[in-house]
């Protein structure tokens, strides 16, 4: 029977293009990695303004820089992350060992859970500030609306991909634990078990000593 770990077989395969992109999982990644992109490269492109009665710039949600670069961090770090665990994702069947397949499980696992919350606080933090803002003639209207909306939908996708990495692990664990047997409860001996429980109580004649007659009454043969 053909073992299987974390979601995959343990005895590798084929790498099948088609149905590596029909996977939900995958379908996450990359809009998860279209996400990112759409927020920080809104935000380094016209998320910070020039006031007129400022020679620097300014972000663009209420004048608070480190909105901006909380933004922009969060958002290039998703998109490498996208990048390595779809790699990741398409190399998984080929990987034979349990335990590296658990730790990039794991890993995954903790990444999309930390990102999912760390989207989620930017989503309120700039949704928070741009509500603040009081002067908004002069700043681009639709690109913060979209970086706040995209936040938003990066959480989502976010949450999405830690549910399946969690689903994964559940069933790594689940198929050692119907396959795992203690050894200490299944120990065998190469001998089988003796007739009696503690030795032996008393002498036992031998089951040939009735058919034997005394050496003193040999009788000859006769003819």
């Amino acid at each position: 029977m053909q073992g299987s770990a974390y979601g995959a077989s343990l005895a590798g395969g084929t790498f099948d293009v088609m149905d590596f992109v029909r996977k939900p999982a995958t379908i996450l990644r990359c809009l998860s990695w279209l996400f990112s992109i759409v927020v920080f490269a809104t935000i380094t492109a016209e998320g910070y303004i020039n006031p007129t009665e400022s020679k620097e710039a300014q972000c663009m949600f209420n004048g608070r820089d480190s909105a901006c670069s909380y933004g922009v961090g969060i958002g290039v770090l998703a998109f490498l992350a996208c990048v390595v665990f779809l790699i990741l994702d398409a190399y998984f069947p080929q990987i034979s060992n349990a335990k590296e397949r658990k730790y990039i499980v794991i890993g995954d696992l903790v990444f999309s859970a930390a990102w999912t919350l760390l989207w989620f606080i930017c989503f309120c933090v700039l949704a928070s500030l741009w509500s603040h803002t009081l002067d908004k003639t002069a700043l681009p209207r639709d690109a913060a609306q979209a970086v706040v909306a995209f936040s938003f939908f990066s959480a989502i996708t976010w949450a999405l991909s830690s549910y399946f990495a969690y689903v994964r692990y559940s069933q790594g664990v689940s198929d050692f634990d119907q396959d795992y047997r203690d050894p200490a409860g299944e120990q065998t001996t190469p001998y089988p078990p003796a007739p009696y429980p503690s030795g032996p109580t008393g002498y036992q004649q031998s089951p040939f000593s009735q058919n034997q007659e005394a050496p003193g009454d040999y009788k000859p043969p006769t003819y």
